[in-house]
């Protein structure tokens, strides 16, 4: 499997973080790589967002720059 090296933003990594504390995935890799996975099949179904809906691609959807939505 290939490796990939990401930055992620301190409020996604501490999300990320929680999510394997709480018992949701076993290890920070396995979350990485389900979360990814459901991100890309959400995208998939339902494509690109509108460039009508104002202030998602500025903003991220709870107001960080630096957040993407899949």
């Amino acid at each position: 499997m290939p490796k990939v090296e990401i930055n992620v933003p301190d409020h996604l990594d501490v999300q990320i973080a929680q999510l394997v504390e709480q018992g949701e995935f076993l290890n920070r890799e396995e979350a990485i790589e389900e979360l990814l996975s459901t991100g890309i099949r959400a995208y998939k179904t339902s494509g690109p967002m509108d460039e009508e809906e104002p202030g998602y691609e500025e903003d991220g959807m709870m107001g960080h720059e630096d957040e993407y939505v899949f």
